[in-house]
């Protein structure tokens, strides 16, 4: 694609990743075919490629966005799908990030979407306020039909039936490993997983230090800046980002860290892009790119350590069927694809896959709170296709999608952890034990 940026415009570093990205862009439309907004609405400024045209006009006349771009550019999932089937290797992440933060500095949104942006931005990644508002959301969910703007009544009805106390387990510890000593790990404990599932960081640590990892939870360490970065509040992102940079080099610096743990695969994307985030920064590119070196999921680590370990109790897996579900920022963003099956499959369990794996489940962060009819029509396609599989089990990588499938699914839904730990000697998965309406009982199930 030819692009007319001006001298002047280029020297401005993320005008310069733009246009390298716009450049290598061949508008083949390959990206159409697995794009979800393409699929739903069939609008062609609802695909990358028509994405890509809208934010290369803008950029270049240097021009306040206009709401039809701002529409569009809102209504991207930022799922990735388009990185993973471009042959061109358009690096379209980058390039819709930059597009959002030109939009968040020169676009004045409506006064309710200022709002409930502001809200989010502010609740979600700080785990206590979740909490409060997860409780005053429970209390309204009654109450939901009668919000007349759907996004608000999508915030009540997110709300978890069962909000879980806190544990004590993601305050900054150390946890010793169970067997010699394979490797010393951080584990990066999140923010609103935090608030809606204590029990994943849980199973996490015990899995791990029962594998023959040390664990530590970094002092300062908190939110990855995922949600704010999407937002397009590139300030408030990178300054929850910078404490976490800071928390893992201390932590790197004084008893090493051969990675760092993240079990949530939104926000593994971004750590594992902090050395581009921070490029530009003087006093924190380098340690950005350090800790971007060694952050991994939780998959990718525990295929080495089981790689040598004791056989999982397949007395708990056998004949189950678990229907994996692949997160669209684990198999787009991160390009894992086959760790957290072949860890289900050596433990035991029997796995299968849905049509349209690929597909967004419709979560994607807040996209399902901030566009709950394009998200709510990408659910009920995903649970359909993973439901028509017969599973006896939901296993995920990534907390938005367990809330989002979870939220309709007659299935239970787990982390793919919480069953790792489970199969090598760890306690049934709570989520197990609720009462399900299509089946109430598993089967072959302790």
């Amino acid at each position: 694609m030819q692009t007319t940026f001006s001298p002047e415009q280029l020297t401005d570093p993320g005008i310069a990743r733009s246009n390298e990205i716009l450049r290598s862009c061949v508008h083949c439309g390959f990206c159409t075919a697995t794009c979800p907004t393409y699929q739903v609405l069939g609008d062609e400024l609802d695909s990358p490629r028509g994405r890509i045209y809208l934010i290369k006009d803008m950029l270049e006349n240097d021009r306040d966005p206009d709401g039809k771009t701002v529409k569009h550019i809102d209504r991207c999932l930022s799922c990735l799908a388009c990185m993973t089937t471009c042959p061109s290797g358009v690096h379209y992440m980058h390039l819709v990030d930059h597009a959002r933060d030109y939009i968040e500095r020169r676009y004045k949104r409506p006064f309710t979407d200022r709002a409930l942006r502001w809200v989010l931005a502010r609740i979600l990644p700080y785990p206590m306020r979740f909490r409060i508002a997860l409780l005053g959301a429970k209390i309204g969910r009654p109450f939901a039909r009668f919000m007349p703007d759907a996004r608000l009544r999508a915030m009540l009805e997110m709300a978890p039936k069962v909000i879980p106390p806190v544990s004590r387990n993601d305050d900054p510890q150390t946890f010793q490993a169970e067997i010699p000593r394979k490797s010393r790990v951080a584990l990066m404990t999140g923010c609103a997983q935090k608030a809606l599932n204590t029990d994943i960081n849980d199973a996490t640590i015990r899995v791990l230090t029962r594998l023959g990892a040390e664990v530590v939870v970094a002092e300062g360490a908190g939110c990855c800046g995922a949600l704010t970065h999407h937002m397009g509040k590139t300030a408030e992102s990178h300054a929850t980002a910078a404490k976490n940079i800071k928390a893992w080099c201390a932590e790197m610096d004084a008893g090493g860290l051969d990675a760092i743990v993240i079990n949530t695969s939104g926000c593994g994307t971004t750590v594992k892009d902090y050395g581009h985030m921070f490029r530009n920064d003087p006093a924190l590119a380098a340690d950005a790119a350090r800790v971007s070196a060694i952050a991994r999921d939780v998959s990718e680590v525990l295929i080495d350590l089981t790689k040598d370990a004791p056989e999982a109790d397949k007395s708990v897996s056998e004949g189950v069927t678990v229907a994996y579900h692949a997160a669209c920022s684990l198999q787009h963003g991160q390009q894992i694809k086959t760790y957290p099956k072949d860890l289900l499959k050596r433990a035991g369990f029997t796995v299968v896959e849905p049509a349209d794996a690929h597909l967004c489940c419709g979560s994607a962060g807040t996209y399902n709170l901030m566009q709950p009819e394009i998200s709510g029509q990408l659910k009920e396609r995903k649970v359909r296709t993973l439901e028509a599989k017969n599973p006896d089990i939901i296993a995920a990588g990534n907390i938005g999608c367990m809330m989002q499938i979870g939220s309709a699914a007659s299935v239970p839904i787990v982390h793919t952890v919480e069953l790792l730990d489970w199969a090598y000697g760890g306690p049934k998965p709570p989520a197990l034990s609720l009462d399900m309406p299509r089946k109430p009982e598993i089967p072959n199930l302790r």
